[in-house]
Formats: structure tokens, C-alpha cells, sequence
């Protein structure tokens, strides 16, 4: 049933369209062109994000970066199990879900580390990703305070995860 609702939709769109004397399949083709505008605009700060990520984890960059940050983490209150989830959410989603997956497989579905990890999947955005797409298709190249911003959200939020599964599981 919910199949269907995509298939509905786009022609709910064609009928509309011709019931409004709208030329439907070039304005789809305008819409294709500038979509492949957009993916040839954004792609350059995708390509850098993505080489980034792998080297940061090929170089073995987030165990020392996690190894340093671990005093301050612990003092805050941030489990060691989830610390780098902490440093690599705002960077690479797909990257933070196969963390996730790890830290469930280690410490299982149940445990309060994986549900902290899980919910600090969920309550955060891939900060930097974001901005690479929306700030490149859109040509910005100041972000101003957004950076800021959106890290400390997503700090804020990681944070109140663990604060939240640690005063309630004790």
C-alpha cells in the first residue's frame, strides 16, 4: 500500500500539470539539468569531506584523537565506549551508524552504552556534511557562526544522553 503512494504522487503531478496547460516534461527536464548543476556545484566540498573522513580513520587519527580527549570525557561523564561517536557524528553519518552498529554488537542492544550511542546517533546532526551540501549549493563561503552552532547543539545533545541514561540507570 505505502508503494504505491510514490507512483500516486507523480501523477497526481502530470494531471495537474496538463489540467494547468503546463509543458510537464520540460519543466522535469529543467529540473534534471538543475539538479546536475547542483551535484556538479557540491560535489568539490563532498569529495574533500569524504577523503578526509577515510584518512582521519585509515591514519588511525580518531583512536589518538579519542585517546587524548578520553581524560575530559570521562571527567564530563561521556562512557570511553561512545567517545568516538562523540568526535565522529558531526562528521560522517554513515561513518557514525557503522560505529553504532559496533558498539552494539560489543555491548549489546540492551546496555546503556549502546542505548547512550544510539540516542546520540538520533539527537545529532552530520554537522559538517550539511554544510558542505547546502552552503556549497547555495555558493556560500562564509559560514559565519554556524559551525559553532550547530557543534554546540550537537554537543548539547550528546551530552544530555549520557547525563540522561547515567542518573537513570544507577
Amino acid at each position: 500500500m505505502i508503494s504505491a503512494f510514490i507512483p500516486i504522487i507523480i501523477f497526481l503531478i502530470i494531471i495537474a500539470g496538463l489540467y494547468q496547460k503546463t509543458p510537464v516534461f520540460n519543466c522535469f527536464m529543467n529540473g534534471a539539468k538543475d539538479g546536475l548543476k547542483t551535484i556538479y556545484e557540491i560535489s568539490p566540498s563532498l569529495i574533500g569531506l569524504i577523503t578526509a573522513i577515510g584518512m582521519l580513520k585509515a591514519s588511525g587519527g580518531l583512536e589518538i584523537l579519542t585517546h587524548i580527549l578520553s581524560p575530559a570525557a570521562n571527567f564530563i561523564g561521556i562512557p570511553p565506549e561512545v567517545s568516538p561517536l562523540f568526535i565522529l557524528k558531526p562528521i560522517s553519518g554513515s561513518g557514525s551508524l557503522a560505529m553504532l552498529e559496533q558498539i552494539i554488537k560489543e555491548n549489546g542492544a540492551d546496555s546503556i552504552i549502546s542505548k547512550i550511542a544510539a540516542v546520540m546517533t538520533g539527537s545529532t546532526e552530520t554537522t559538517f556534511y550539511c554544510i558542505a551540501v547546502y552552503y556549497g549549493a547555495t555558493n556560500i563561503k562564509n559560514t559565519g557562526k554556524t559551525i559553532p552552532c550547530a557543534l554546540i547543539g550537537d554537543m548539547v545533545s550528546m551530552l544530555t544522553a549520557c547525563f540522561l541514561f547515567s542518573s537513570f540507570n544507577n
